[in-house]
């Protein structure tokens, strides 16, 4: 199990101490000490952007530059000051934020006493308290699985209260908004409605109607799994029309006698449930917008680099 940020300090700050160093040549020892799987040491944080590993060590060494133990003598590069050497004669069993706290200029840092707004330092507080063991990013990428849970959860809900037409509409949206059926009218075209519930129909795969994807979408309410006599009924249509690709969408789940089946059938049969649905709408702005944009900035190394 990878460490926390505050619990990675204490070994940083030793690997720091036998001489200038990188956080990855920091990760990879560190990794070895605790015996971490392969999978662990390359797990990424949410975004993808970088390793859990990583990031926290990088936290880990930030954290504690402020405090005045660490130092950095070149890009990409720190080592241990004489006063995080000092720190370490006195065998400390653990280096965490409390410990940090005792330093006058770590906890102007930490707690925004410095003079900054009051909101600001609230704000501060709050994101400590709610975490004090994962790094800002790691609270930035929690959060936003939160929001996207909930918010797949919302469009879900509100496909359920409307009207099959109003289905058949959203699956024509968002096929055109991953690239097929052509333009709306050509999908629309293309998906008539079954008088079930559901869509069936054929869209272009592409715009110029070289190949043709077979689709049918049943809106079932949530518990109400899409069984495999349904999926093996989809194939036999699949069959009658000669078709070899097929794409099968549900507002709930199927079961898993429907997606063995699947697995072993000449034709290409995707199946996408609820929650699948519900990402790819977010994925390509159907049914959802954009209300809030953060950008958040990091150094430039190269605008300080000095030939």
């Amino acid at each position: 199990m990878i460490p926390d940020y505050q619990s990675l300090m204490l070994p940083v700050l030793r690997l720091a101490a036998v001489g200038e160093t990188r956080v990855a040549d920091v990760a990879e020892r560190i990794a070895d000490d605790l015996q971490l799987t392969p999978e662990e040491r390359d797990e990424l944080l949410p975004s993808g952007r970088q390793r859990v590993l990583h990031n926290r060590i990088h936290w880990a060494k930030f954290y504690m530059s402020k405090a005045g133990l660490i130092a950095s003598p070149a890009r990409g590069r720190f080592v241990s000051t004489d006063r995080g050497r000092a720190l370490l004669d006195m065998a400390p069993e653990r280096i965490d934020v409390p410990l940090l706290l005792r330093e006058p200029g770590f906890r102007e840092f930490y707690r925004n006493e410095g003079g900054a707004a009051e909101q600001d330092a609230a704000i501060a507080k709050s994101l400590d308290a709610a975490s004090p063991h994962t790094t800002p990013e790691e609270q930035i990428d929690a959060a936003y699985v939160s929001l996207t849970a909930a918010l797949r959860d919302e469009l879900l809900q509100r496909i359920l209260v409307n009207s099959p037409g109003f289905f058949e509409q959203l699956i024509v949206d968002l096929l055109v908004a991953m690239g097929y059926g052509g333009s709306h009218k050509d999908a629309a075209a293309q998906l008539g409605r079954s008088g079930d519930g559901g869509v069936d129909g054929i869209v272009n795969e592409d715009r110029l109607g070289l190949d043709r994807i077979y689709v049918q979408a049943k809106r079932y309410a949530p518990g109400n799994p899409v069984s495999r006599p349904d999926v093996n009924g989809f194939v036999g249509s699949l069959v009658g029309l000669g078709a070899t690709k097929g794409v099968f969408v549900t507002t709930s789940t199927f079961s898993q006698p429907a997606r063995d089946y699947v697995r072993h059938l000449t034709q290409r049969v995707i199946l996408i449930d609820g929650q699948e649905l519900a990402d790819l709408m977010i994925e390509h702005g159907v049914g959802v917008r954009g209300y809030r944009t953060v950008e958040f900035k990091r150094l430039d190394e190269d605008f300080f680099g000095e030939e």
